[in-house]
């Protein structure tokens, strides 16, 4: 790969007009994104994840009647099926693998649940299911919308977030057997969303998709016990129209959180307090279009990149990596119902 191209894949909705994975380039000298083309045609691949050395993705995917999720190999910015794993039902939302590439984990917002799948190792095609965790609906009426299901830092659980219920959950695993170790529940209606850790592993940032905010947590991985240190709006506090959280995100250098908002159509930036891992606003960049799904930091970090589902465009912003701020670059990037973007990793 040449060092001043990175390759990247963009979910998508096939609700319309997409059909499948996109690829596209992203050339950091010039600034700008090129070469956009569908690397593999499927249903409704909202979100994808990329393997810890290239070679290999990994999709949600829908068919029929039936989701599940899907093994690609990586070939020359195209993608290769290897196998799938499909059950009756709505799919996955969100899908992760483990730095070892031995196992992948989904979240299921339809069917409440987490589940874990082992990775064979030979063909790096992805076994049955090894755990199907549904979540317990409340005696209030909530029913579980699992959204988020990945390892912690130290790979040791995995830790969900559900919207529906209003927790975050930490799975104990063994040998791709999940159990129930922890919850820990976030104020009612607020809907936790998705979240990241802090590099240094102290500190979990969750986004919420109805309240719009971040909530902080300090993290302690001897006892998998989270404790709350802060709520922040990821909005004006004068914007009163429909607002729904979506990414959030974190620089390799723990200094800025980045995170989501679909409505007021922004990236709310943070700076993050070195003495306490709480947040402070900076500012809100516009997004340049509707409804931001998820954005990218590229492996430089030196650019972002949101992908607007219901405007059918990218948007690409360089990134100072010393204030955290946004500029726009590009904001005319056709691509069909973007959901999720994810950069191949380079050294």
């Amino acid at each position: 790969m040449e060092t001043n191209k990175q390759i990247g894949y963009i979910g998508t909705y096939t609700k319309s007009e997409s059909e499948g994975i996109y690829t596209f380039s992203l050339n950091t000298e010039t600034g700008e994104m090129t070469d956009i083309k569908l690397a593999a045609a499927l249903d409704n691949p909202t979100y994808l994840t990329i393997s810890s050395d290239n070679q290999f993705l990994y999709s949600v995917i829908k068919e029929g009647d039936a989701g599940g999720v899907a093994s690609f190999r990586v070939l020359d910015e195209k993608l290769e099926i290897i196998n799938k794993q499909m059950t009756e039902g709505a799919p996955p939302c969100y899908v992760s693998i483990d730095s070892e590439m031995s196992t992948i984990f989904s979240a299921n917002y339809h069917k409440g649940t987490v589940e874990s799948f082992l990775i064979d190792k030979k063909n790096k095609s992805i076994l049955p299911a090894k755990s199907v965790i549904k979540l317990q609906s409340q005696g209030d009426g909530q029913h579980p919308h699992t959204h988020y299901a990945a390892p912690t830092p130290d790979e040791k659980y995995i830790i969900a977030v559900d919207l529906g219920i209003d927790q975050i959950i930490i799975f104990e695993l063994n040998e791709g057997i999940l159990k129930e170790k922890n919850s820990f529940p976030v104020n009612p209606g607020s809907g936790p969303r998705h979240l990241v850790f802090h590099p240094n592993g102290k500190y979990v940032y969750v986004m919420t998709e109805f309240s719009s905010e971040v909530i902080v947590f300090t993290y302690k991985p001897d006892t998998a016990s989270l404790t709350h240190l802060q709520n922040i709006p990821t909005i004006p506090e004068d914007f009163q129209e429909n607002n729904q959280g979506s990414a959030i995100h974190i620089s390799s250098d723990g200094r800025y959180v980045y995170a989501g908002n679909r409505g007021h159509n922004s990236i709310a930036v943070f700076g993050v307090m070195p003495e306490s891992g709480k947040l402070k606003l900076i500012e809100h960049t516009s997004t340049e279009g509707d409804w931001p799904r998820d954005f990218a930091l590229d492996p430089t970090e030196k650019f972002v990149v949101a992908s607007n589902q219901n405007s059918n465009n990218l948007a690409l912003f360089s990134r100072d990596q010393m204030t955290g701020k946004l500029t726009l670059l590009q904001s005319d990037i056709s691509v069909p119902e973007p959901v999720c973007v994810k950069f191949l990793k380079t050294n």
